[in-house]
């Protein structure tokens, strides 16, 4: 994406037709997982690869295999968001953004397989 940030090709297989899907992520690790932010900018709906990834958990990012799993503690969400704030600080307005129209932005942790 040309901001010096670590972004990677998310492979998912779509959520009806079971066909394969790549959008490029931005993502960080967080001991061996591997951690992206369903943001989509903060609009009020959720990225279709994440719809993907929930429907078909085995992904691939980069080219490597995951499994891809809701984060939904809290306290973990908290300590994720520090994280991917330093990663990449617009995701502060992007959660302020989602919140104003009832939105809240999705964290997936990728388990190596």
């Amino acid at each position: 994406m040309g901001l010096m940030l670590p972004t990677a090709l998310l492979e998912t297989r779509g959520s009806r037709t079971g066909r394969v899907r790549r959008n490029g992520v931005i993502y960080f690790h967080d001991g061996e997982r591997v951690t992206i932010i369903a943001s989509k900018l903060g609009l009020p709906e959720h990225p279709s690869w994440f719809h993907n990834a929930c429907a078909n958990p085995d992904v691939l990012l980069g080219g490597q295999p995951f499994r891809a799993e809701i984060v939904d503690d809290e306290a973990s969400r908290t300590r994720l968001w520090e994280l991917a704030d330093r990663v990449f600080s617009p995701y502060a307005a992007y959660r302020d953004r989602a919140a104003r129209v009832g939105r809240t932005i999705p964290i997936l942790q990728l388990l190596p397989r």
